[in-house]
């Protein structure tokens, strides 16, 4: 891919390649955009197929980093990193395990609190405990706030509920049909919260273990993981990686609702965005309804206080709303509601840094 190009287009501050031989660390931090204040995002390990792959995952991430935020009313910028590799495997391996992770916390020190990390797919607290011998960018440690999964769970809990008050008339679960791809820490905190106010899941992952798991407790029925996007229910909810929402996968459609934790659950969201609000599916943007992890670890660089984060959780509902009814009156798609307001605040932020405050 040509790499300026799109960093020209959508605004890019800085692209950071890294590399230790010795640990095996190999990956890439990206940081978006400052406007608003240090670039916060997690860091994701995954076995990408390539070099570019994981180059345009780690653009579109941090991109979105920079709308959740300004969308949260947070004063963070976004960015992101992605490491190449297998999780599990590294966790198994103690002595590289440190090592891997000291390394990587080298170069988030390097920054210079540019950039701040937190968990994401593949990574844990304790991962974030090695970072933190190396680098005080760093959050969600297990002294603090811990995993932000039920944060993002929560959030996106609520944004569920916001959608289905607008389809049914009340905010209620029971008898909802939801299909639930991905059960990651956060998809299975999101089961949790359905099931108990009486929801039926669908459930499917790559990782046969967690679904059964998902069977066993929730009572839900498993389905493959190449079926689960057609299911027809009330809701999709999308929790595994990004770009599912595309020219393939929306013909075959049948929900009235997308809303899921994943990030970037439009490939294309000019295209992808306006097909499905044209088809009269309700989508919540992704970066509006998963951002209760985001708002979890900011709390730490404020402050931490639980209650505090819970309570501007509780407000995703609000904003969704928002954003529904925004669409409503002027025929908008969701997505681009959102962006709009995402960009209004960084613009406005903007205008008020160049006020001259002396010495």
């Amino acid at each position: 891919m040509e790499k300026f190009d799109y960093m020209e287009k959508y605004g890019y501050e800085q692209l950071v390649y890294m590399h230790d031989r010795s640990s095996g660390l190999k990956g890439l931090i990206c940081i978006h955009n400052t406007t608003l204040g240090p670039a916060l995002g997690g860091t994701r390990i995954w076995e990408y197929a390539n070099e570019d792959d994981a180059v345009l995952d780690v653009l579109r991430l941090a991109r979105g980093m920079t709308k959740k935020a300004a969308c949260a009313g947070l004063n963070l910028g976004g960015g992101k990193a992605v490491l190449i590799g297998n999780s599990k495997k590294l966790r198994q391996d103690t002595v590289r395990r440190e090592a891997f992770w000291r390394a990587y916390g080298k170069y988030v020190e390097s920054l210079g609190g540019r950039y701040i990390t937190a968990e994401d797919v593949g990574t844990t607290p304790e991962d974030m405990e090695y970072i933190h011998m190396e680098t005080k960018h760093v959050t969600g440690l297990r002294n603090t706030s811990g995993d932000p999964s039920p944060l993002t769970a929560l959030g996106v809990y609520k944004g569920i509920k916001a959608c289905v008050k607008e389809l049914t008339g009340t905010s209620k679960m029971d008898g909802m049909k939801v299909a639930i791809q991905g059960l990651g820490h956060v998809g299975m905190i999101i089961c949790k919260h359905l099931a108990d106010e009486g929801a039926v899941l669908y459930v499917s992952d790559i990782d046969t273990e967690r679904v059964d798991e998902a069977v066993k407790q929730f009572n839900a029925t498993a389905v493959k993981p190449e079926e689960i996007i057609g299911l027809d229910v009330d809701i999709f909810c999308p929790c595994a990686l990004g770009a599912i929402i595309n020219e393939e996968t929306i013909p075959t459609l049948k929900c009235k609702i997308i809303a899921g934790c994943a990030n970037n659950v439009l490939k294309e969201s000019a295209v992808d965005g306006q097909k499905i609000h044209d088809m009269g599916i309700l989508y919540a943007p992704d970066y509006v309804i998963n951002a209760g992890g985001l708002i979890n670890v900011y709390q730490e660089i404020i402050g931490y206080d639980y209650n505090s984060v819970v309570r501007q959780v509780d407000v995703i509902y609000d904003r969704i709303r928002e954003i529904i009814r925004t669409s409503k009156e002027t025929n908008t798609p969701t997505y681009l509601v959102a962006d709009t307001m995402a960009e209004k605040r960084i613009e406005m932020m903007r205008n008020i840094s160049s006020i001259y405050l002396g010495k």
